[in-house]
Formats: C-alpha cells, sequence, structure tokens
C-alpha cells in the first residue's frame, strides 16, 4: 500500500532532509540513480530507509520527489537552440 503525503507535508519533509539525513536532496538522487532497479515507490522507499538508515516518512518524500522531478524533466520538450 502506497502512502501519499499531502502537498504542505511533503513540502515540509523535503525541506528538512538535509538537516534530519545529513545530506543534500540531489545526493539522494544520485543514490537512487545508483541503487538497484527496483521499479515500485514502496520497494525504492523501504530499500532507501533499510539502507541508508532514515525514517520511512523521509525515504517516501524522497522517492516521490525524485519521481517528481524526473516526470517534470521528460515531460519537457528540449529546447533548440
Amino acid at each position: 500500500m502506497s502512502v501519499t503525503h499531502s502537498p504542505e507535508t511533503h513540502a515540509l519533509l523535503i525541506a528538512r532532509v538535509p538537516t534530519v539525513t545529513g545530506r543534500e536532496l540531489h545526493e539522494w538522487f544520485t543514490t537512487l540513480d545508483n541503487g538497484p532497479g527496483l521499479r515500485r515507490c514502496s520497494e525504492r522507499s523501504n530499500w532507501l530507509a533499510d539502507e541508508h538508515r532514515i525514517s520511512l516518512g523521509y525515504a517516501r518524500a524522497i522517492v516521490q520527489e525524485y519521481d517528481r522531478r524526473r516526470h517534470n524533466r521528460s515531460a519537457v520538450p528540449p529546447q533548440r537552440s
């Protein structure tokens, strides 16, 4: 079962990631890029929480933000020079 935070809660969690985890968001994104090829959000969240000893709530927020940003990158057509 997937748990989605409200937009307000998600924003607060994301803002606190560096303070709580000691790592910047882009570092977590690199960790996800280099991690196992898990597809489901819940699997990646559980892996991140277990492997890096962070709370599941923060792990879910990181994975959701990663997916949101990745989706936004792929939805924007490339600019022509």
